[in-house]
């Protein structure tokens, strides 16, 4: 008998164990899938809900470890495209990442079971300020903020010009939050709790939502600027094929035939991505080889050298191959583009060799002058991770 008790107790822990991963798991596609598809942005809303389930009845430990799982789950579906630069540098950054979501589980356990009201505000404060640390500490890492999986939710939105990315953040885990408590209450039948967690939503999210449909409702008339013609050219080379030898003169070629392409349409300024000449750039005169026959503006990324530096580097080139402006990058990706803290921890070098790109001095500001007219614009460039910013 004893036996048996002890078998039943060990098969429901395995089961209590395999609901909380999965809690885990799906708590992490459901905030997965709207970076990956925009249109699905609700999903963000109650993305939480099931790992806030989990917290019934856990102890901190166990809380915090659920967190921390979820949160691997999540950023390893968010930024598996480092892989191809790095896999222990992508190991090292989703562990580090997690930890966020850990101390996010760490810190508000202990009010799960308080009935306050003001633990509707709390939660999504302690999410904001762990946003808020995550885009400045160690570099700064501000991907995938919860805010961001919004983007075409656009009535709502509307209040980051108020709030930033940190606004919709909020309101998206209080959403989260109170669909929680309002079940709990519903379940041990609290009305009068279940009424004041509504009205407390509502206070945030009515506002938002009108100040959305206001600011939508304006007419905004772009026709009195002056126009100039700009062509954007994606090569769309895979990570993977970037930077071997054979396939450079292929990704060149390629690059070379969509832009003669685009200069029939005579723009004013041609767009190439990020590090789209598959080579180290060392002088001028490679590049005056490459681009004597383009007879356009163009805007190109590229990996240039100098005095032994590598910098990830935007150039601005005329139709005579004449040089207008370099700008060199930033703010680098942490582990894709530079090991942080290198002198500090040196072995992180062995796990995650890559060589360091060098931090650029200052922001560049180009000057276009147009082909075909007398217009002239002023702009900067900013390369992949620095949008962010």
């Amino acid at each position: 008998m004893l036996r048996k008790i002890k078998k039943l107790s060990a098969f429901n822990y395995q089961l209590s164990v395999i609901k909380d991963l999965f809690s885990c798991l799906l708590s992490a596609l459901l905030l997965i899938l709207p970076f990956n598809n925009g249109k699905l942005w609700i999903l963000a809303w109650f993305g939480f809900v099931p790992l806030f389930f989990t917290l019934n009845n856990k102890s901190l430990r166990q809380a915090v470890f659920l967190f921390f799982i979820t949160g691997v789950f999540f950023w390893s579906g968010v930024i598996y495209w480092l892989v191809h630069v790095t896999l222990a540098g992508a190991i090292i950054l989703i562990l580090y990442l997690s930890l966020y979501f850990a101390v996010f589980g760490l810190v508000i356990r202990p009010f799960t079971r308080c009935s306050k009201p003001y633990v509707l505000l709390l939660i999504p404060s302690t999410w904001v300020l762990l946003e808020y640390l995550r885009a400045y500490l160690l570099t700064g890492f501000p991907w995938a903020l919860l805010g961001y999986s919004q983007y075409l939710n656009l009535t709502v939105i509307q209040v980051s010009d108020i709030t930033g990315a940190y606004g919709v953040s909020f309101l998206v885990m209080m959403v989260n939050a109170a669909i929680v408590e309002i079940i709990f209450s519903a379940r041990t039948r609290d009305q009068t709790r279940v009424k004041l967690i509504s009205a407390l939503l509502l206070l945030f999210l009515l506002p938002v939502l009108g100040y959305g449909y206001f600011s939508l409702s304006k007419n905004t008339d772009r026709s009195a600027g002056q126009l100039m013609r700009i062509a954007v050219v994606q090569g769309n080379i895979p990570q993977e094929l970037k930077w071997v030898n054979i396939a450079q003169g292929a990704i060149i070629n390629k690059y070379l035939y969509l832009t003669r392409g685009a200069v029939k349409n005579t723009p004013d300024l041609i767009i190439w991505p990020e590090a789209a000449v598959p080579y180290v750039l060392e002088n001028t005169s490679s590049v005056f080889a490459l681009f004597e026959k383009i007879p356009a503006v163009l805007l190109f990324g590229a990996v240039t050298k100098k005095n032994n530096l590598y910098y990830n580097s935007a150039l601005l080139y005329d139709k005579n191959s004449l040089l207008l402006g370099q700008y060199n990058k930033l703010h680098l990706v942490p582990y894709g583009e530079f090991i942080p803290f290198r002198g500090i921890f040196p072995f992180l070098e062995y796990i995650a060799p890559i060589g360091d790109i060098e931090k650029g001095k200052d922001l560049e500001l180009f000057t276009l002058y147009s082909t075909y007219s007398l217009l002239s614009a002023k702009f900067s460039v900013l390369i992949c991770f620095e949008d962010l910013f």
